[in-house]
Order: C-alpha cells, then sequence, then structure tokens
C-alpha cells in the first residue's frame, strides 16, 4: 500500500507536506492501488466473511477496480454490512486534511469555503492534521424520516446568530456526504429513502450541487457510495428513482451460504459462547443439525422468504442449545456441556423473533418450528448415520423396553440404558473416532433413537423436551 510519513516526520503545515513530496489522489485512485497490491499479495479485502470466496468478493474486487459505486443487494444477515466496513482496509493509513475542516480538504484542492479561506491567509504555513482510514467512514441507516439535513446540510442557526448572514456559505452546517469527502458513505436500505431526499442524493453525487434553504451549494465531493437494500424493495416499482438506481455502476446480488458446512464456519466464528467453569463439547451432529435447521428454513413454504432467514439465526440457535446444555449442568453435576437432540427445543424461543411465518401458519409457529427441527435432525442422520445393527436396536424395544430421555436427565441415566442395550451403545460408539466422553456418549444415543423415530422404526411419545421411545407394535 501507499506508505505515508511516520507519526514523528508528518509534516503539519502546507508547506512541508509539499516539500515531503506527498502527492495527493481521488479516493477511487487509492481504493484501486491499494486493492492491486492486496491481490497481488493474494489478501482477501474482507477478512472474516465466509462463503463468498469466488461469488460476491470477486465482483466486489471488479467493481473498485472500475472505479464505481456499488449496491449490494440481499436479505437481511448476508453480512453486507460487514463487507462495506471491511472496505476502510483498502484506504491510506493516514491522509493529510487541512485542519479543522468541516468536509476533510485536500490541502492541495480544498472545496470548502473554509479551507479555501485559510490557505489564501496562512499559504504554506496553513496548519495540516492527519486523518486515520477508521475515520473516513460513514453509515446511515435509511428510514422515511431522514431528512436532507442528515444527508447533505442545513443552515446553523448558532452560526447566523454568531453574527454570519444566512446566504454566507460558512453558516452551513454539512450533513453525512459531505463529511464523507475523502472517504465512503454507506447507506443501509437505500429504498426506504424518501423520494425527495433520493433526489437531493442524487444531485449531490451526481451533479456536485444542492440547494440547502435557498443556497445553490456546490462541492466537488470525492467520495465512494456503497449502499445496501433488500431486492424485494430495489425492485418494485416506485421505491427507488430510476437516475438514482442508475448512479450505482454495479449491482451486486449477495446470498446465504450455499452448504451446511459454511453455515457452521460461520456459527463457529461469530457465536458468543458464555463463560464457563467446564468444558464444552458439541457433537459433530449437534453442530450439523443446528446449521441445518436454517437451510431447512430458506426452503420452508410456512416461512416467508421475502425477508429471508439471516445466519443471525443458526447463531443464536447454536448459542441457545449450549445455554440450554449448560443449564443442565449445572443441576446435574455433569462434568462437561454437551448439547443433545433434546436441547433442541430450546431454539423455539431464539427461532421466533428471527423469522417471519407466512400468515396461513401464523397461530402454528411452536409446530411449524419443531417440523423443521425434525427434518434438520433427520437429514442429518439419513446423511451421515449408517447403522449395520439397526435392527438388533429395535429388537431391542420389542419387550418392555422403554427409553426415558430429556434435557434435565443426567449422563448417568443414558449410560445405564447403554449398559442395558449392548446394540444401542456400540452404534452411539461407532459416531465417533475416538472413545467418547460420557457426555457425547449420552447425545449420540439420543440422537440414534430420534433417528429411528424419524424414520418410522421406533414410536415416541413426547411432551416438551421429554420423550420415551418404545416399539412401534404397541
Amino acid at each position: 500500500m501507499t506508505s505515508t510519513p511516520s507519526t514523528l516526520s508528518r509534516p503539519t503545515t502546507l508547506g512541508a507536506l509539499k516539500a515531503s513530496g506527498y502527492v495527493s489522489r481521488s479516493i477511487r485512485d487509492e481504493i484501486r492501488a491499494n486493492l492491486e497490491q492486496r491481490l497481488r499479495d493474494g489478501e482477501p479485502i474482507a477478512a472474516g466473511v465466509i462463503g463468498y470466496e469466488d461469488t460476491v468478493l470477486p465482483q466486489i474486487e471488479t467493481a473498485l477496480l472500475a472505479g464505481h459505486d456499488i449496491i449490494l443487494l440481499g436479505e437481511r444477515g448476508q453480512a453486507k454490512t460487514r463487507v462495506i466496513r471491511a472496505l476502510t482496509q483498502l484506504l491510506d493509513e493516514w491522509i493529510p486534511v487541512v485542519e479543522n475542516s468541516p468536509v476533510r480538504d485536500d490541502p492541495f484542492n480544498p472545496i470548502s469555503v473554509f479551507a479555501k479561506d485559510l490557505i489564501a491567509e496562512h499559504g504554506d504555513d496553513t496548519p495540516v492534521a492527519w486523518v486515520h482510514r477508521d475515520q473516513r467512514f460513514a453509515e446511515k441507516l435509511a428510514s422515511p424520516d431522514t431528512s436532507m439535513a442528515d444527508l447533505i446540510g442545513e443552515i446553523d442557526p448558532i452560526k447566523v446568530a454568531g453574527g454570519l448572514f444566512l446566504d454566507d456559505p460558512r453558516a452551513l452546517s454539512y450533513g453525512l456526504v459531505p463529511k464523507s469527502n475523502r472517504g465512503i458513505f454507506a447507506i443501509n436500505e437505500l429504498p426506504d429513502l424518501s423520494e425527495r431526499i433520493q433526489v437531493g442524493l442524487l444531485n449531490v453525487l451526481e451533479e456536485r450541487d444542492v440547494q440547502i434553504r435557498g443556497h445553490l451549494v456546490r462541492l466537488d465531493l470525492d467520495v465512494l457510495v456503497v449502499a445496501t437494500a433488500n431486492p424485494e424493495d430495489y425492485t418494485n416499482r416506485g421505491r427507488l428513482i430510476t437516475p438514482l438506481k442508475d448512479r450505482f455502476g454495479s449491482q451486486i446480488r449477495t446470498h446465504y451460504p450455499h452448504d451446511v458446512a459454511t453455515e457452521l464456519a460461520i456459527i463457529k466464528q461469530e457465536a458468543t459462547l458464555p463463560l464457563k467453569d467446564r468444558e464444552i463439547d458439541v457433537p459433530w451432529f449437534i453442530d450439523d443439525i443446528v446449521a441445518r435447521i436454517s437451510h431447512v428454513a430458506r426452503q420452508s413454504l410456512a416461512i416467508s422468504q421475502k425477508s429471508g432467514v439471516s445466519v443471525r439465526l443458526s447463531i443464536a440457535n447454536y448459542e441457545t442449545v449450549i445455554a440450554s446444555a449448560w443449564r443442565r449442568a449445572l443441576r446435574t453435576h455433569d462434568a462437561t456441556i454437551t448439547p443433545r437432540i433434546s436441547d433442541l427445543a430450546a431454539s423455539v424461543q431464539s427461532t421466533q423473533g428471527k423469522i417471519e411465518f407466512d400468515t396461513l401458519y401464523d397461530n402454528d409457529a411452536n409446530e411449524v418450528i419443531a417440523a423443521m427441527v425434525s427434518l434438520a435432525v433427520r437429514q442429518t442422520f439419513m446423511e451421515y448415520v449408517i447403522l449395520p445393527d439397526a435392527g438388533a436396536i429395535v429388537e431391542a424395544f420389542e419387550g418392555e423396553a422403554i427409553v426415558h430421555v430429556g434435557d434435565d436427565l443426567p449422563d448417568a441415566e443414558y449410560l445405564n440404558v447403554l449398559a442395558s442395550m449392548p446394540e444401542l451403545a456400540s452404534a452411539a460408539r461407532g459416531l465417533f473416532v475416538d472413545e467418547p466422553a460420557p457426555g457425547a456418549l449420552a447425545s449420540a444415543a439420543e440422537f440414534i433413537l430420534e433417528g429411528l423415530y424419524l424414520t418410522k422404526r421406533l414410536a415416541k411419545d413426547a411432551s416438551g423436551a421429554r420423550a420415551l421411545y418404545r416399539t412401534r407394535n404397541r
């Protein structure tokens, strides 16, 4: 990336900046040069963004090399904001500005009246400050009540009271867009802006001028604009004016993880696990099931797909299932915190607020969520579990045998069952490469029993998170 002077050698006046040999460049040239270096070095433009390596990120790189403003289209929970915020890493670490400038004026190319007057008065003695790249990013969530003052600016009554005339450009207080000069301005949910504000935004970004209470202010802004929108709102006629849509050089579609493995990788990266005084041991099949629940929801006719099923659902479910296991471990004094199938019932509370149901299913939300969990369990079981002795396990229930399970039973209860049912014990151990801990063995036993039930080889009587498995013949 372009080198900048060290802290001690940074010029503090315009004359010293000229003598240093510093060359200013536009925001697009700056990003393009730094992106070129990253691509040569094989570094990603957005570290920590999983699943976009071959889809979204290459498109963003192409757009930035082309110098385009960008709009990201996608449902909620698709890391759009994270990607946008990561773009600051493509900026130079430090840039010089005219000190106290309201719009981060380039000392070599000032655009505000303040900076122009200051340079005219002080010449090479004009004070210069340095701005870090993290300060060169501004973000606004669009809403119907967003005003021109928020984005563009307004007459400042305090400045007028201080003696400035209403028609004095120095009486203006700039909004977020002018303050983002020489930086990145991000606006989320762009179609939510009223048409009047969209027109004002278009003028600033395209025509470089706007009227503020009668002021015709011309600002040759140097800003990269990145916006986000939900595809449903973006494509609906009338939600976004056509000239503003045309302003964005590249339109890029984001997406949810294409496979369960990617979803799980995101969960592992983002989930916040509670402080604990004992080990957390999450069996591989619980990992897979929790990640798979979101994939099932994204294909469900009972769920409104217009609003999407956020990856945050997977993260929240993972945290909730582990919390349920932790709660049990505190009561039963088990050595490890190991989630089981019965802990998946706790995911109802973390799912309801993150999905929107089709109106036909509003009154059956709990049943719909339970059905999605069961389908995820069945898919994992069918995809990964091979039981050579499944018949022997089922035969063990032909007598009077029944097995109780629940989210409040200690591991020892399951181990006692396994001791009396060697076929089930063997199958449970077969799910692991190494000898499992007692908690994992108990979880595996419950997973196999649930899988046999869901594949219609055992019967189940359930009440909440408590259940008993028995033969289907009685």
